[in-house]
């Protein structure tokens, strides 16, 4: 009996080894059966030898040879060789041979299902290495505390809650609550599934707590907006004697980001220079983007030009920071770099170049920019299209925008939402409602940013129906919370529209305290609909929230002087040198051939700037003959009315026109940016300009854009 039970076996060996001889490297394995059978001396040397060898092996080519061998000897019946080559198989990349191996075992134990659930998690297959699981627990085999880290880490990612709360019941079940590493995982896997309050139950409960525990829980609380929360677990770890690691001084530094807590960042910072970490790329990466997002852009570039090993997620990080901090020039200077450094971008990458070219406004670099997004295969990341969407938007290309939009194969409700407050922003508010209505019917749930374009295009056209019922059914339909912005563009609607009183009523009935941009703009429209009254009481609170903004001293300033009150100006302008208040200068320029061209008011620094005074005495003359009248109210001064003629001839988004006329060709579009709302006197004139030349003038100003063409603007005057 035990003869034929032997036979069988030895056949059942043989059958599987010509399998997989007939698929794997038959010549190879002669050679290391050879050399194998010259050290053979007995069934566990044999093992012994097997083991040894796989452990040496440093490729895939090597354990293929092994494995073949292992099957001609019939050694395949030893679960700890076919534990090895799957854990082989799966750290050289190969999960099919791995898994072949794994199917061919007849005999299954924890350790087995463990190599092969380890080696899907670890190559992020995930819903395989849930699906390994089901299939041992329905084989029968009980799993141990090194099973489930590697199941909850696939809940994690896959954001499996209800599979992974199972788990968890499976785990009690199996008495490795406790386990350390178990108790990781689980917390790990409720906070990625946005369950901290579970997962601080499991925090809590462990009986001991390591290095991998705290941070996990510190993590999952930064990672889930509890940024204050985050820190303060990480001061609690430090106070019982636990030493943060890499990770963990990689997960606290995202909260003191969101904060803006620059102090408590630099702490960390000391602290991660005392331990030795400022050489981890991790770590030097979340200290750029924390010193970048408290807006500390020389921190953030001492830390990037320290770093003695840097990946695309490093340099996009400082990209990116100098994007959102306002520094274009930087940005795609850095950008550039990169490239020359052979450094391969990202969609992360390219979502902040892109938002560089934006805040630039340079339409000619950002189109460089979408070539090149297109020739790196790109352009089908949905948030890549997104940025595209915003740049053209923002550079004044709201037909470019709306061709990325049509052409993306995916949308998600950013997409959508960005293409809507692109057209409102260029006061298309018909198209940006009719989109609105599209994305409802394509079933595209509208989030909050989706009603500020909404609101925001109803403000620029006047809409004042519409928007009231757009801002109810946004909490009605779609149980939306209205955010400070939301009553800002409420607030700057209704004063539009000349419903002053209505707007102040608004602000007062506010469930949130106003903040600056709510007053800012009701202050606005008081400028608007010349209310003196409430503008002096509005700018008493916007001097308290922000009494180093000069623009709302030069708005209030500005009111007074449309009404005449000098005094009223002088006295304005007393309080803001007495505060060290400074009014920015106001600014336009204009990109040709991939140079910005700046100009400010009455400038003559321009090297071609007799040409520039000459286009414009030209452009006076032929716009008195349509029937262009100066409206001196706009110069602000006590002065002659001849001397407020020249001072309106040379206001900087004039001179920036002419520039663009004398160095372009009939016809083309010149596109303009001003840093300041655009000047009254000038959108008329310019729109003159625009018959006279028979060209499209693009503007673009601190609030919204301007299209000139015919003689008409785009915002029908209502602006």
């Amino acid at each position: 009996m035990e003869l034929a039970s032997s036979f069988i076996q030895r056949v059942s060996n043989n059958v599987r080894a010509r399998k997989y001889i007939n698929m794997r490297y038959l010549g190879t394995a002669s050679t290391a059966a050879k050399q194998t059978r010259e050290t053979q001396s007995n069934s566990q040397s044999f093992d012994t030898q097997h083991f040894s060898l796989l452990q040496s092996c440093t490729n895939m080519k090597e354990v293929q040879q092994i494995h073949t061998h292992i099957l001609i000897t019939g050694m395949d019946g030893h679960i700890s060789l076919v534990t090895k080559l799957v854990t082989m198989y799966a750290m050289f990349g190969s999960l099919e041979e791995a898994h072949l191996a794994f199917d061919t075992s007849y005999v299954r134990n924890v350790w087995l299902w463990n190599a092969m659930i380890r080696g899907y998690s670890s190559h992020g297959s995930y819903e395989e290495t849930i699906k390994l699981y089901c299939q041992m627990h329905h084989k029968g085999t009980q799993p141990n505390n090194f099973t489930f880290p590697f199941v909850f880490k696939a809940c994690a990612v896959l954001l499996f809650l209800q599979e992974g709360k199972m788990i968890h019941c499976q785990v009690i079940r199996s008495g490795f609550e406790s386990d350390v590493y178990v108790g990781a995982a689980l917390l790990d896997m409720y906070a990625k599934c946005r369950q901290i309050e579970d997962a601080h139950q499991v925090f809590e409960k462990m009986p001991e707590r390591d290095v991998v525990s705290w941070t996990a829980m510190i993590a999952g609380h930064a990672q889930n907006g509890h940024a204050e929360e985050a820190l303060m677990l990480f001061r609690r770890m430090q106070e019982v004697g636990e030493m943060p690691n890499c990770v963990s001084m990689a997960s606290v530094l995202p909260a003191c980001a969101d904060l803006g807590a620059l102090q408590e960042g630099r702490g960390i910072h000391d602290c991660v220079i005392r331990n030795g970490f400022e050489s981890n790329v991790f770590v030097g990466t979340a200290l750029i983007d924390m010193y970048a997002k408290c807006g500390n852009m020389e921190f953030a570039r001492q830390v990037f030009d320290r770093m003695s090993k840097r990946n695309v997620v490093s340099w996009s990080a400082m990209i990116s920071g100098y994007a959102l901090n306002g520094h274009g020039d930087e940005a795609l200077g850095l950008f550039n770099q990169m490239q020359l450094m052979d450094v391969k971008p990202n969609s992360v990458t390219m979502v902040s170049v892109l938002l560089a070219c934006a805040h630039l406004g340079g339409l000619q670099q950002g189109k460089r920019i979408h070539d090149y997004i297109i020739r790196s295969g790109l352009d089908s990341d949905v948030s890549v299209g997104t940025a595209l969407i915003d740049m053209y938007a923002k550079c004044g290309s709201i037909e470019m925008s709306r061709n990325v939009f049509d052409n993306m194969s995916a949308r998600d409700v950013v997409s959508w939402s960005a293409m809507i407050v692109g057209y409102g922003l260029h006061g298309y508010s018909e198209d940006a409602l009719l989109l609105f209505t599209q994305m409802r019917e394509a079933d595209k749930r509208p989030n909050e940013i989706t009603f500020i374009g909404v609101l925001a295009a109803c403000s620029h056209a006047g809409r004042l129906d519409e928007g009231r019922q757009y801002f109810d059914c946004m909490t009605r339909d779609y149980c939306i919370t209205p955010s400070m912005k939301h009553y800002a563009c409420m607030v700057d609607l209704n004063g539009r529209a000349g419903q002053l009183e209505d707007a102040y009523e608004l602000i007062k009935r506010m469930p949130l305290e106003p903040d600056a941009g709510v007053w800012g703009a009701l202050l606005g429209a008081c400028r608007i609909h010349c209310n003196i009254e409430l503008a002096e009481h509005v700018a008493e609170h916007l001097f308290a929230l922000e009494p180093e903004n000069a623009g709302y001293y030069v708005l209030l300033s500005n009111i007074y002087a449309a009404a005449g009150r000098w005094d009223n100006v002088i006295k304005t302008r007393v309080l803001m040198r007495g505060r060290r208040v400074k009014k920015p200068p106001g600014y336009s320029f204009i990109e040709m051939n991939g140079h910005i061209h700046a100009f400010i008011v009455g400038d003559r620094s321009h090297p071609q700037s007799e040409e520039i005074y000459a286009m414009l005495e030209t452009l006076a003359e032929q716009m008195k003959d349509e029937g262009y009248v100066a409206n001196k109210s706009f110069v602000l001064q006590e002065v002659e009315d001849e001397v407020k003629e020249h001072i309106l001839c040379s206001h900087s988004e004039k001179l920036a026109i002419a520039f663009g006329l004398i160095n372009t060709g009939p016809g083309i579009p010149l596109h303009v940016t001003k840093n300041l709302r655009v000047c009254g006197d000038c959108h008329t004139a310019t729109k003159f300009i625009s018959k006279i030349v028979m060209r499209e003038i693009i503007v673009r100003d601190a609030n919204r854009f301007h299209h000139f063409k015919d003689g008409l603007c785009s915002c029908r005057d209502y602006w």
